[in-house]
């Protein structure tokens, strides 16, 4: 008998994805899964559309959000499950995130604007969503036909070597676990490998996020490299970490396709098991 498909990462157009949670849930079903995270960046405003666009049709709806963190220089992005939404120390830290990242795409936007045929409103346009960020940049340049696809934008213009990249405020990887985990909810280091044998993430740093209460690594990704893969499965085989398999789907905005990458039925019992926030809801 064939496992239930299970993917937890999905983004929708209240961060960066291209479809609203009502589409991302008819995605979902199209592609035949049993269950579906939306994570989107730094905030939870959708998941109540996406409840009530899964209800009567079986499809399991896990609550989650992608948390922007850094470590030193690097960025490092945290799946966060089931966690309460209305936690006295996460919703500040999210919305002073998005605030950030706000003035920060405008700024990049007012670089570009220098030397490309782009404007803010050009931006705007593209975003109908709460976290505004360089992928909206990129369709902007997509639109007046700079460039072709977000791709290109993400690996020329928008690189951060392009000279038009800024940083955006975050906390460190430590202070988002704990965040997540302190607001009863589940931590996974979001595609963690995707520089090769070096991990966004050394062994020293995961075994202190552990204790924090790091719960597993997203090891299933398109971006992780398969020498990065190998790594990451020797530490989780070793701390015992829950292993994730995930699309990080974005509609048209990425080539990502639901499925592509899923997790197993036991390894989302225990993420189910790990939180305390709110839980998954069966539509």
């Amino acid at each position: 008998m064939a496992h239930p498909l299970i993917d937890l990462h999905a983004h929708s157009s209240v961060s960066d994805g291209t479809e609203t949670p009502t589409q991302l849930i008819r995605a979902a079903l199209e592609a035949g899964l049993d269950t579906i995270a939306i994570t989107d960046h730094d905030s939870t405003a959708g998941w109540d559309e996406a409840v009530t666009a899964a209800a009567g049709t079986g499809l399991q709806v896990i609550r989650g959000m992608e948390l922007s963190t850094r470590d030193e220089w690097r960025s490092v992005h945290v799946l966060g499950y089931l966690f309460n939404p209305n936690d006295g120390d996460l919703v500040p830290e999210t919305a002073r995130i998005r605030d950030d990242r706000l003035t920060r795409a405008e700024r990049m936007v007012g670089r570009l604007s220098e030397d490309f045929d782009v404007t803010w409103q050009d931006v705007l346009a593209q975003s109908g969503g709460v976290s505004i960020g360089r992928p909206h940049i990129a369709d902007a340049l997509v639109a007046r036909g700079i460039v072709r696809t977000r791709s290109e934008a993400f690996a020329s213009i928008l690189h951060f070597r392009g000279g038009y990249y800024l940083p955006h405020a975050a906390p460190t990887v430590l202070d988002g676990v704990r965040l997540i985990a302190n607001a009863g909810g589940a931590p996974v280091i979001a595609h963690p490998a995707t520089r090769g044998a070096d991990a966004v993430i050394d062994e020293r740093m995961l075994v202190t996020l552990i204790d924090a209460g790091l719960v597993g690594l997203e090891i299933g990704h398109r971006e992780n490299t398969d020498a990065g893969r190998a790594t990451l499965e020797r530490w989780a085989e070793k701390y015992d970490l829950v292993v994730t398999g995930s699309s990080d789907y974005h509609g048209e905005g990425k080539p990502n396709r639901l499925a592509e990458y899923t997790t197993s039925p036991d390894a989302l019992e225990r993420i189910i098991a790990a939180a305390r926030g709110v839980k998954p809801v069966r539509g």
